[in-house]
């Protein structure tokens, strides 16, 4: 029996994924600035998600959240706070990403802040390209648990 489209739902990141063709080099062999591109993409999706759904918010108020959530020194912040949740393989993307030589440097943060935050971008990069939506959920909530709200 087929299932009406209405009630299936089907994974909007494989979806994204086939349609784009994943392409013939495996995440792992990526560079870590590669995955860190693709990687601020996700956090920064994830990030406007979780504020628009928490609350009804003026477009203003929501991107002042936003900016906040994904600079550097938070991400940095976050790239700690992971590393205790992290399997091998993560880590190792963690610190390729963070290992990396950027071509930039973040305004308003210091350059070990500003690697960490590339570290933790190849993260969600690399997982991303895996298809490894569920673990991207889970290593997000705990970036975005202890936040202080009303600090922002």
């Amino acid at each position: 029996m087929e299932v009406p489209t209405r009630y299936f739902r089907p994974d909007p990141q494989s979806q994204i994924l086939d349609a784009i063709d994943k392409g013939q080099a495996a995440p792992h062999n990526y560079s870590p600035l590669n995955l860190a591109y693709i990687g601020d993409a996700v956090y920064s999706l994830l990030v406007r998600t979780r504020l628009v759904t928490q609350a009804n918010r003026p477009t203003h108020a929501l991107n002042k959240a936003a900016t906040a959530k994904v600079k550097a020194t938070d991400q940095s912040a976050n790239y700690y706070k992971l590393q205790t949740h992290l399997t091998e393989e993560e880590l190792s993307v963690l610190k390729r990403g963070r290992n990396a030589s950027p071509a930039t440097k973040a305004k308003s943060a210091s350059y070990a802040d500003y690697r960490n935050a590339t570290g933790l971008e190849a993260l969600f990069g690399y997982l991303y390209l895996e298809g490894q939506t569920a673990r991207i959920l889970e290593l997000f909530d705990i970036c975005w648990s202890d936040s202080n709200e009303e600090r922002i």
